[in-house]
Order: C-alpha cells, then structure tokens, then sequence
C-alpha cells in the first residue's frame, strides 16, 4: 500500500519535539493561574527582547482569537477595517472580526499574489469620515505571510502603513506564519529583524503565530505600544480566551523562541516548499502561480496529474479548478518532497 503523503497544509504536521518537552516540563509543581505564572512572565521579557522594546504580550490559543481580539481593540462597532480580498480575517473566521468588534465592516482591496499595494489601499478608504450614515475606517490588517504564499519586504510593510497613517488607520499583521515570512525575507537577502518587519514598519499590533510551526496550539497578541493594550485582557477574558492554565501556552512559546528555534522550523518548510516548487514545475502543464517566499506552493495542474497524485497518496488542498495548494511544514525532510516529485513523473509517464 502506497504511503499517504499529506502537504494539504502546516496544520496536519505534529510538534516539534523541543514544544513537548516544554509542556511536559510545565506539567510539574504548582504555578498561578491566569497569566500570572512565571512561564508567562518569562515569555513577556524574551518577546520584549526578540522585538527590541518593551511589548505587551497576551498568550491565547487559536489564530483566530488573536487576529479578531486585536482588531476589536482598534476598531469600534461602526469601524472598518481594510484588508485584502482573499485575506484569512475576511475568507477563513467564520466572521469573528465582525462578530468581536460588534459589527464592524471589512473593505476588501484587491492585489496581485495575495499582496496589497499603497494605491489599493489608498483606493479602499472611503472619503465619508465623520460621515453619520457610514461605516469609520479605522485599522488596516496585513497578512505576513499571505494568503498566497507572500510576504511583504520592510519597505513595503513601510509603504503600506504610511498610507494607513495618513487616513487615520491603525495597522495590524495576521502573522500566523510570521516565522516563515521573516525567515523568507532573511533568506531573500533583505537583513530584516521582527523588529524591522513590524513595529519599526509602522505595525501597531501582531497577531504572532506557533501553531502552524511546531506548535501545539501556541498564539500572541503582541502589542508594540503597551498603552495601547489597555483594554485587550478584558476582551479576551469575555471571549473565553484568558487560559487558566495558560503556562502550558506560555511554555510552548518560550521554548519556541529558545536558540531560534522557530526561525529554524520555519526555514526548513520554506526550503521544502522552495524544492517541490522546482519539482513540479519542471513537469509538462504545470504552472506556478506566485512567487514561492515561504512555505506555500499554489500550482496550476493537469487534471490527469492531479488525479495521479491522489491516487500515489499525495494530498494536497484543493483551490479551485486546477488550482492546488502544497505546504511545507516544520518536520517535512527533503526525501520526502522527493518522494512525492517522484510520484508526480511516474504519473506524468503512465498519461504519455
């Protein structure tokens, strides 16, 4: 029977098993609940060092929580947030931006590879502030790395938050792969730092993802400016999200963090998905779809291909059409990504 090759998503993959030993490591003795413990006092001076300034940090389990929680902080029940069209806030919650700032509006922008520009920003923002009968701008929310598989420069973090600025907007980043954008960028050659990818670009509030990178279920709201996080362990205890035994969250992340740890998951996921890439494309009908600068790989393919691959075991995640979606993940290993190249030629071979 043919091994079942699952690249459908980073989600599928298990934990890193430096993440399980720091969760069986907090499973001993007797700490505070509710944040109060020493994990979680630890993990807010290594996320404050990691950014190079003083951060507040606010642990909690999902993405989802992370990325509606933030954006209710900046945006009232008759705000807007800009963000792009095929974004996870406006595609992939289930409407829970909506559902936490109480019914704020989302202004779809357009953008080629998943990416928003300055004029398509610029362009979102309606001309009606002040205006009684309409919806207030006021955050624009940035997917790093996006929904494509794209990730934006410092510069271009810059460029977009400049023109948030202008109109009045806070800035917050989906960053539930920030670990491979940064890494894709340190990789590019561009010498970012997380400082030089957020707040140093004009980003205001992170949502800073583990889950997808090794993580068991790892998330935070890292706010850049802590006055600004005034009210957020109100909302996240009213959504449910203030963990009791949240050192088990807390350790997850500093253990995460510990000797780069997550840049180093997080490049060997880009460096699989970089591999299948060049694979695949080296195949008759294949089409890469964007540039491939973290561990997402979108790929047009024949519909014979795709029907051999399922039948050698590959999964993958279905788009739309011939659209298909391969991820690389923390634990995928390059004879792996060859394996499932290998099954691709032989299905190329058995349609010839």
């Amino acid at each position: 029977m043919t091994d079942v090759i699952n690249l459908a998503s980073d989600n599928v993959a298990g934990a890193a098993p430096e993440i399980l030993a720091a969760i069986a490591s907090a499973a001993g003795g007797r700490q505070p609940s509710y944040g109060g413990d020493e994990l979680t006092a630890r993990l807010q001076e290594r996320l404050s060092e990691v950014f190079e300034r003083r951060v507040a940090v606010f642990p909690v389990p999902t993405g989802t929580a992370a990325n509606a929680l933030a954006l209710a902080t900046f945006t009232p029940p008759w705000g807007a947030v800009v963000c792009h069209r095929e974004a996870h806030v406006a595609v992939d919650e289930c409407g829970a931006p909506e559902f936490y700032t109480h019914g704020a509006k989302l202004l779809l922008a357009d953008g080629a590879h998943g990416k928003l520009t300055p004029q398509a920003v610029a362009a979102a923002v309606p001309e009606w502030r002040g205006d009684v009968h309409r919806s207030q701008p006021a955050m624009l929310s940035l997917s790093q790395a996006t929904e494509s598989g794209t990730t934006y420069s410092p510069a271009e973090v810059g460029a977009l938050a400049e023109v948030a600025r202008g109109h009045g907007l806070a800035v917050h980043m989906d960053g539930s792969r920030f670990a491979n954008a940064l890494a894709g960028q340190m990789g590019a050659g561009q010498g970012c730092s997380p400082a030089e990818l957020t707040w140093k670009a004009g980003i205001d509030v992170l949502s800073f993802g583990g889950t997808k990178n090794g993580c068991v279920m790892a998330e935070a709201v890292i706010f850049f400016d802590p006055d600004k996080a005034a009210d957020f362990a109100f909302r996240r205890k009213r959504a449910g999200h203030l963990l009791s035994k949240m050192r088990f969250v807390s350790a997850q992340l500093e253990a995460y963090l510990a000797d780069g740890l997550w840049l180093r998951l997080a490049r060997n996921a880009n460096d699989r998905a970089r591999q299948l890439a060049e694979g695949l494309q080296a195949l008759p009908g294949v089409e890469l779809l964007h540039p491939v600068e973290a561990n997402e790989v979108f790929v047009r393919l024949p519909v014979a291909l795709a029907e051999g691959l399922a039948r050698e075991g590959v999964v993958a995640a279905h788009w739309e059409g011939e659209i298909w979606r391969f991820v690389g993940a923390f634990d995928t290993d390059a004879a792996t990504i060859e394996t499932v190249l290998q099954r691709a030629r032989r299905c190329v071979a058995a349609a010839v």
